[in-house]
């Protein structure tokens, strides 16, 4: 997905377009999905595109959403991230390239509802997510 910066500015809340653009980061324990419990697929909020499914939320402590995998490993992207005089990976959606978040290697491998975890923790900022929920039957 191509747009230009102008087009991203207009679509995206000054916020999103900090964190998603200019790979910026969220205050902890300030986002909408940090302790959310709601289930259903948490999605890009510049594209729509899946990303992360609540069956892998949990909590980490750490005030950002965070999850022990994404929806489909071809739905994201990672990359080497060096800045702030770290080595991190850079987690970006697949489909428009807005930075979501990062991910680290100190998950559970187990989740609290007993499902495997995969001992990585996807940690993204709310602000680049949306949560289409659940419907209920």
């Amino acid at each position: 997905m191509q747009k230009s910066e102008a087009d991203w500015k207009k679509e995206l809340t000054p916020e999103q377009y900090r964190v998603m653009r200019e790979r910026g980061t969220e205050a902890p324990f300030t986002g909408k999905y940090a302790h959310n419990k709601e289930t259903g697929m948490y999605k890009c909020a510049a594209c729509g595109h899946d990303l992360f499914s609540s069956d892998t939320k949990f909590d980490s402590g750490t005030g950002w959403p965070s999850f022990t995998s994404p929806a489909a490993k071809a739905n994201i992207k990672e990359q080497v991230d060096t800045s702030h005089g770290m080595t991190r990976t850079e987690v970006l959606c697949a489909n428009c390239g807005a930075h979501l978040g990062h991910v680290f290697a100190d998950g559970p491998k187990t989740l609290p509802t007993g499902k495997p975890g995969t001992g990585k923790r996807y940690c993204i900022n709310s602000v680049c997510l949306d949560l289409e929920k659940e419907r209920k039957q």
